[in-house]
């Protein structure tokens, strides 16, 4: 669902975004996520981004950043005028992104950049499936424009031909490394389109998937992918829901007590 805080410009401006360090690319990530996915707690508070910053799921590499990290990396952020500070209730600090004016993208964009932010290089089916728990993408047909759209604003960069399998990622690293990723790739076959006479991989495909119960299953390792991707997004709604539940339940028994 679309709120006010979430909501595009209603003209897209002139270029503002830079390189972003890992810290900031994952705090900037976790800001544009939450308002997303969870907008009662958005805008959101130090002690929240660090909880998603440093969640286990949906992020990679694993992080464990402290109070002290976020609000350096949040000063860092507001510096170049894509995170500003707002004032929350009892006087507490809360932070709201301004991804869509910095970055100059829309509604779907911004979710597949978000997922780029939070992990990194991935295999477009991989990323449909992670980017559709924030905006709707039906499927690999429906995703091809939005990335032809952020790959010629720059955004995106292809670490590998076009195709089955291909591998995408956003263009905010530093220039070390952006020149490390494309080093890892060079050469690099998808495991489903390559042939007897290829030779072996020279990197693992992210976030691999056992060729096994693909093959058996009929169905293609993209496909796979955005399965699997579907069913762990699923199983931690539900997690999300249940904790949700509990608070609720303990607050009704607090109240009929």
């Amino acid at each position: 669902m679309t709120t006010i805080a979430d909501s595009p410009p209603s003209s897209p401006p002139d270029r503002k975004w830079q390189p972003l360090s890992s810290r900031q690319r994952r705090v900037f990530g976790v800001l544009i996520e939450k308002a997303k996915t969870t907008p009662d707690v958005y805008p959101m508070t130090i002690n929240g981004i660090v909880a998603g910053a440093n969640q286990k799921s949906n992020r990679e590499p694993q992080m464990s950043l402290s109070a002290d990290d976020v609000e350096q990396v949040l000063g860092e952020l507001r510096a170049i005028g894509c995170v500003t500070e707002v004032q929350g209730s009892g006087r507490v600090p809360k932070y709201r992104h301004h991804a869509y004016e910095w970055l100059g993208v829309e509604k779907t964009e911004l979710a597949v950049m978000t997922e780029l932010l939070l992990r990194g290089e991935q295999t477009l089916g991989e990323l449909r499936g992670r980017a559709a728990r924030m905006e709707p993408i039906a499927d690999l047909g429906a995703l091809k424009p939005v990335v032809d759209s952020l790959i010629a604003k720059g955004l995106m960069i292809e670490l590998t031909p076009a195709g089955r399998g291909q591998v995408v990622t956003h263009n905010l690293y530093k220039e070390r490394e952006i020149g490390e990723l494309k080093a890892r790739f060079a050469g690099y076959v998808p495991p489903e389109t390559r042939s007897e006479e290829d030779s072996p991989s020279p990197v693992a495909s992210p976030r691999a998937v056992a060729a096994s119960p693909v093959a058996s299953a009929g169905i293609t390792k993209d496909e796979f992918a955005e399965l699997s991707v579907e069913v762990a997004e699923l199983r931690a709604e539900v997690a999300r829901l249940r904790e949700l539940v509990s608070k609720l339940e303990a607050k009704l028994a607090a109240v009929m007590s």
